[in-house]
């Protein structure tokens, strides 16, 4: 299957900022479930933020308040805006989207990285 493109990310200080996005080769709309998870070193791949197919937001608590997930319909982008940022935050981050039909796709994946 093929892996959405994914932009952004980098390294940036503690206390910094970062965005990491995607676009969806299939147009995001309602009953869409939208996510992304990262991994850091040594690490289990963690879902961290997602919207659900009833447009509800969650978020994991390590990164509430911090991080925001948000949708641009009108170019099929997941966007990822990363605030505060700590040195575990540092992992490899990529998108889900899961379509209605159960069709899903990974993003490629992003580097992140957070130095103290």
């Amino acid at each position: 299957q093929v892996a959405l493109p994914q932009f952004g990310g980098g390294s940036v200080q503690a206390g910094g900022s970062l965005t990491v996005s995607c676009w969806s080769y299939e147009t995001i709309s309602d009953f869409h479930t939208l996510a992304w998870y990262r991994q850091g070193p040594g690490n289990e791949r963690e879902r961290i933020a997602s919207l659900s197919s009833y447009g509800t937001r969650n978020y994991a608590d390590s990164v509430k308040g911090r991080f925001t997930l948000s949708v641009d319909n009108a170019r099929n982008r997941l966007i990822l805006q990363m605030n505060n940022l700590k040195p575990e935050d540092t992992a490899v981050y990529s998108c889900y989207h899961l379509l209605p039909g159960g069709n899903y796709y990974w993003g490629q994946g992003t580097q992140v990285t957070v130095t103290s």
